[in-house]
């Protein structure tokens, strides 16, 4: 008979010891309203399809004869790729603590050795319990901030649920602003991995003459600048997600580097003479269409398909434009309350006007769009105008911009300029009354953000580098001045 003060949780038992089920069964049954056993491991997958357990006492050898913990390893791998994935406890002899320490290392939560103290198992179960509820609410953070409830965002996030769990090497595809750092974060928080490093590396700012000592290190002396011994990303992120935004912009000489250190799990500082390992999962972000991916001169196909086990799509703005209410809501009353200003609805045919509007910096330049409205807006509901996304022609109709293509992060000389129009251009809205000095200085800095993007051969970090900018803040002057 079931306790009636017992908790609602569902615990599974694996294990072909009779005698050690029935005892765990029998005590659990006390505290727990859901008590599942299974002595043969080939009937666990079917029974995880019906029935998924909070929390599994997971025993490491079935077949008679066999001590290695092989098939106890093999099944916590599948355990952990569930979604969302149990907490999984080792239960072992104690000549088998190497092994349970092996099995820590492969996700499960903790190890309870034979025969174990009734208090001992409560305890590690209710400890496991509470961490999985603590990491489910961690999870529903990060999947929180990719925002939406459109087909392709419920996707996308069930698509992270079920990636998350494994160590396998993630690639995002998207256009520049659709979030794919947020995208990268969440698999982090999602993952095995959460509690170790999340590291970001913009691989378009890694010079090529210093990549090695940038991502694998180096060793004091090595060269005239080698003061210390140097960490690099590989190490810094050890045991945790190592991201590589932009990859696509990552020479072929990187490249191959990168290529050989993956291929081996480990690199060699420079100036070192022995390699270390290296133990990180690597995420990589790119706005590159796959047929440019695949093509041979612009990135390594070995490389690339050492990089996309996993490849994730992050849908543009304008192909989801029903969500864009909802964005356009939480980011206003972000900024609301960032400068203090008072909270105010937006008009019907602004926000009509704003999902027909295509979007082309996707969620961060909506960001921004918010952002402005926020600060200038003067009426006593928002309007289309507020958001600086139209211009008004000498006759006073109001028109959306032309359309804009996505910024994009290597922009070669045979990339078309596409003129853009915004409400504080000079060039678009003579009846601002712009004068003379202040026309001068537009045309000034125009030019001067086309000189250094083609002193940076096209790289747009390589060029906000160069003007002392951030990307973010180099995107909103491209669309400014419809370079």
């Amino acid at each position: 008979m079931v306790n009636s003060a017992s908790q609602s949780a569902r615990i599974l038992i694996i294990d072909d010891d009779p005698d050690v089920a029935v005892a765990a069964q029998m005590l659990l049954r006390r505290r727990y309203d859901d008590i599942q056993v299974i002595s043969q491991v080939s009937r666990v997958a079917s029974h995880l399809k019906q029935h998924l357990p909070d929390v599994v006492l997971l025993d490491f050898n079935f077949t008679a004869g066999r001590t290695d913990g092989a098939e106890g390893l093999a099944m916590l791998d599948l355990l952990r790729q569930q979604n969302p994935a149990p907490a999984v406890i080792a239960i072992t002899a104690y000549a088998d603590v190497p092994l349970a320490v092996e099995a820590l290392k492969r996700g499960a939560s903790d190890f309870i050795t034979k025969p174990w103290e009734n208090a001992k198992l409560l305890s590690t179960i209710e400890t496991a319990l509470a961490r999985r509820q603590k990491l489910k609410a961690e999870q529903a953070d990060a999947l929180s901030m990719l925002m939406g409830q459109s087909r392709a965002m419920q996707e996308l996030r069930a698509m992270i649920h079920h990636v998350a769990p494994t160590e396998a090497n993630v690639l995002i595809l998207g256009e520049n602003g659709v979030g794919k750092e947020l995208v990268a974060r969440a698999i982090h928080a999602c993952s095995p991995r959460k509690h170790a490093s999340f590291l970001a590396v913009d691989m378009g700012t890694v010079p090529e003459s210093t990549f090695e000592s940038e991502m694998f290190g180096h060793r004091k002396g090595a060269f005239t600048d080698a003061k210390n011994d140097r960490q690099g990303r590989f190490q810094a992120a050890s045991g945790g997600v190592l991201f590589l935004d932009e990859i696509g912009n990552l020479a072929m000489g990187g490249q191959a580097k990168l290529l050989t250190a993956l291929e081996r799990r480990e690199v060699t500082p420079v100036g070192a003479d022995k390699p270390e390992k290296i133990d990180v999962r690597i995420v990589s972000a790119t706005n590159l269409s796959e047929v440019s991916l695949f093509t041979p001169t612009v990135f390594r196909t070995d490389l690339l398909f050492r990089l996309n086990t996993i490849v994730l799509r992050v849908p543009a703005l304008r192909e989801r434009s029903e969500d864009i209410p909802e964005l356009i809501e939480h980011y206003l009353r972000q900024y609301e309350q960032q400068y203090q200003r008072s909270a105010k609805p937006i008009a019907l045919t602004a926000l009509t006007q704003l999902r027909e509007f295509q979007w082309p910096g996707n969620v961060r330049s909506l960001k921004h769009a918010c952002e402005r409205a926020a600060i200038l807006a003067q009426g006593s509901e928002y309007l289309f105008e507020d958001f600086g996304l139209s211009s008004i022609s000498h006759n006073g109709n109001t028109h959306s911009p032309a359309t804009i293509s996505a910024p994009h992060e290597n922009l070669s000389a045979n990339t078309p300029v596409v003129q853009a129009q915004t409400a504080s251009s000079p060039l678009t809205n003579p009846s601002v009354g712009q004068n003379t000095d202040q026309f001068k200085l537009s045309e000034l800095e125009k030019e001067t953000i086309s000189n250094a993007i083609a002193e940076a051969n096209g790289n747009i970090s390589q060029a906000a580098k160069l003007l002392g900018l951030s990307r973010a803040a180099l995107y909103r002057k491209l669309e400014k001045h419809g370079i």
